[in-house]
């Protein structure tokens, strides 16, 4: 049987426990403890626990053997650790949950052994290894085979798609994406609007977000649009448009299956309110917008549960930070929430980040979301690819919001008419790490 108290100093501190043990191999309860004590060590030190893993793996039968080396081989991936990909594969056949599959194939990828990207694909599940992303780098891995037609069959339905790995897989096919199926001068039939607007359900919805009541006006609208075809849906993402709610607007054009508004989908409110500031900081507007709508659907008044706010959400602290730069007297709070204000205080913090950064906008839109200083630290030691840097960003949220504001960014541009550059070219290149000197914020750049 396991022990808590066992449990309790193989939680507290993994090596001092595995310091002290008297080995016995059917002491089952004596064994599972130890191997928690070392998957805490892998996850604190995979330097360590493989070290220590080398001294007591002989105790463990070879199933747990090989369970370890996949947990030592996902701890040291998510750290970026080259030795990763050999750990993976002292796992032998060991099941993988799905996301150690998912690092397995990040690992490859970061050390670029495009013949592990495709084993560790196809030893995942069906089901995963049929996800976009998974597609997307089995064509790359192809590709760099020189298996070219097999790659294409996989880029070329792929591409259909307009997210993140669809714009990618179009770029392994030089195939430009169209932005819309609806026509750039296409009109809304008044008749076909009228009778949404009168909708019982999409009646509510808009009463209640005039009376600011967002949380039962979402439901409400949520119900209300729950059957609608395209048209309908592309009718009602206009009636939130002109009733200027914007975040309902992107949400229910973006559920069309078949019938497309990119306008809707991508909408630029505030330009004349922002360009000023865009244009003060000598930043590219798509980009601006592609993080914006990423951060707050265009919500002046969003919050999140950290405390970031407004259309930028800013943190409170760098907002202070910010002001102080700025020369700013009297700065409170309360100024956060003002649009303009608001813009000010995220524009400069793009640009601060940005200018730290390489000027690459890949590393300052991780930085934006996780802090300067873990973009920099997710670099590797040598360039690396801007896709597989992105791909390989330890956080699940900003791995996928850098993807998302880099996709917007790429529609935002088509839009604005700037030169066109594909979503491969836009993330480029990362730098290699440098020699470091200072903290983030003697660099000059505030944490969120």
């Amino acid at each position: 049987a396991v022990s808590p108290d066992a449990l309790e100093k193989a939680k507290a501190d993994p090596g001092r426990y595995l310091d002290r043990q008297v080995w016995n191999q059917a002491n089952t309860g004596q064994l599972a403890v130890a191997m928690f004590a070392l998957q805490r060590l892998a996850n604190q030190a995979p330097d360590f626990a493989a070290q220590r893993w080398g001294e007591v793996s002989g105790h463990f039968p070879m199933s747990e053997q090989q369970y370890f080396w996949g947990w030592l081989g996902y701890e040291a991936a998510r750290k970026h650790d080259a030795r990763a990909v050999q750990w993976f594969r002292a796992a032998g056949d060991a099941t993988l949950n799905k996301q150690q599959a998912a690092w397995r194939v990040r690992a490859a990828l970061r050390v670029q052994d495009w013949s592990e990207v495709l084993s560790a694909i196809e030893a995942m599940s069906e089901v995963q290894r049929n996800e976009s992303a998974w597609q997307y780098w089995k064509g790359r891995a192809l590709q760099a085979q020189g298996r070219r037609i097999e790659a294409a069959k996989i880029f070329a339905p792929l591409s259909a798609g307009y997210d993140f790995y669809g714009q990618l897989a179009g770029d392994e096919l030089n195939d430009t994406a169209v932005l819309s199926a609806v026509r750039p001068d296409y009109q809304y039939p008044q008749q076909e609007l009228a009778t949404i607007e009168n909708l019982p359900g999409i009646r509510r919805a808009l009463a209640l977000y005039r009376m600011d009541l967002r949380t039962d006006a979402f439901r409400e609208w949520s119900w209300a649009i729950r059957n609608f075809n395209d048209r309908e849906l592309l009718a009602a993402a206009e009636i939130a448009r002109r009733n200027e709610i914007y975040d309902r607007a992107i949400n229910t054009a973006e559920k069309t299956v078949h019938l497309h508004d990119f306008a809707l989908r991508y909408l630029a409110p505030y330009r004349a309110a922002l360009r000023p500031h865009i244009q003060e900081n000598n930043l590219e507007e798509a980009w601006v917008y592609g993080l914006m709508r990423q951060e707050s659907r265009f919500i002046t008044a969003a919050k999140s549960g950290m405390g970031a706010s407004g259309l930028m959400q800013v943190m409170p602290t760098t907002a202070r930070w910010i002001a102080k730069k700025l020369g700013w007297k009297g700065y409170s709070e309360s100024m956060l929430h003002q649009l303009d204000t608001n813009m000010k205080l995220g524009t400069f913090y793009m640009k601060n980040i940005l200018t730290s950064l390489d000027d690459s906008p890949v590393l300052a839109s991780a930085g934006y979301n996780a802090g300067p200083s873990r973009a920099k630290r997710w670099r590797s030691e040598r360039p690396l690819e801007g896709a597989i840097y992105v791909e390989t960003i330890q956080f699940d949220e900003t791995r996928d919001y850098v993807k998302k504001v880099m996709s917007n960014t790429v529609y935002y541009a088509r839009q604005f008419g700037t030169p066109a550059r594909s979503l491969k070219q836009r993330l480029g290149v990362v730098g290699g790490k440098v020699a470091e000197s200072g903290t983030a914020n003697q660099e000059g750049v505030a944490e969120p």
